[in-house]
């Protein structure tokens, strides 16, 4: 089988969580679980000329990840404090001015995104116009057939219509929760009477191939123009829900890439995610 180039770029960082700190940001931990299914993962980042920033690049050869792609410069290495509620959903409290606020975009990120398969971005790290273009400019090198991935993850006050509508107008592939999709059709008046037209209306407005919409223990939707598919969420002893969101769309990513059945790729997704929840952070072993 081919080994599948799958690439996210954006944020990496230390989640302070109750239980100590995890490395996490949620291009590295799609990057993981890609990994981990039998991908080629590629984090694009940067983590600051620090004691953290030096750990962060051993955790990730420890986990047998590249750090080929992990910038360092003069800026502080990310930390993200994480409380839980008593579901353990986690709220973030996000720095300003760290590391992967200034990924450059280089000729060695250049020959590389020229070759995947799949790239996952978000919002988050578009909230630094240097990192802004940096995504920008890679999602422009993909080749025709790579699947462009907006997970957008909405955080804090770090978005604006503009940078969402660019992103949508790039990706062929968005996900998005229950709480994100009232945002995002306020923001771009998308209308419809349930979620599910309104899903369908962001696929047609932006030409996308697939929406995948989470609703936490309520389910989820994988949505294209053709067909769709509801899957339920296991239940399982929820450790925390930190990184579950990124399994899912890397188990979607690779069920794209091996061509399966919309059901098996959503089964599988569901599945991972749910492991996920019953461990502490975002990539257990």
């Amino acid at each position: 089988m081919k080994e599948f180039i799958i690439a996210g770029i954006g944020e990496l960082l230390w989640d302070m969580l109750p239980t100590g700190k995890q490395l996490g940001g949620a291009p590295c931990n799609f990057v993981y679980h890609a990994q981990r299914l039998g991908a080629k993962g590629i984090t694009v980042s940067a983590v600051g000329e620090d004691a953290s920033g030096k750990e962060i690049r051993e955790t990730l050869q420890k986990k047998g990840l590249s750090t080929a792609y992990i910038q360092q410069n003069s800026y502080p290495t990310s930390t993200v404090d994480i409380v839980l509620d008593d579901k353990g959903v986690p709220n973030y409290i996000i720095h300003e001015e760290v590391a992967w606020d200034f990924i450059e975009y280089t000729d060695a990120v250049d020959e590389m995104i020229a070759e995947a398969d799949a790239v996952c971005f978000g919002s988050l790290a578009q909230r630094n116009s240097i990192s802004r273009l940096a995504i920008k400019a890679a999602l422009g090198r993909c080749k025709p057939e790579c699947l462009k991935i907006f997970d957008i993850n909405l955080r804090q006050h770090y978005y604006s219509k503009e940078e969402i509508e660019s992103s949508l107008q790039v990706s062929n592939i968005l996900k998005l929760n229950e709480d994100e999709l009232p945002v995002v059709c306020d923001l771009l008046k998308i209308e419809g009477t349930d979620h599910l037209e309104q899903l369908r209306a962001l696929i047609a407005k932006y030409h996308l191939k697939l929406i995948a919409y989470t609703l936490g223990a309520n389910g989820s939707y994988l949505v294209s123009s053709q067909e769709d598919s509801f899957m339920p969420t296991p239940k399982v002893e929820v450790k925390d829900t930190v990184g579950a969101g990124d399994a899912f769309t890397a188990a979607m990513t690779v069920g794209l890439l091996q061509n399966k059945s919309l059901k098996e790729i959503h089964r599988n997704a569901v599945e991972l995610s749910a492991f996920v929840c019953t461990q502490n952070g975002a990539m257990p072993e």
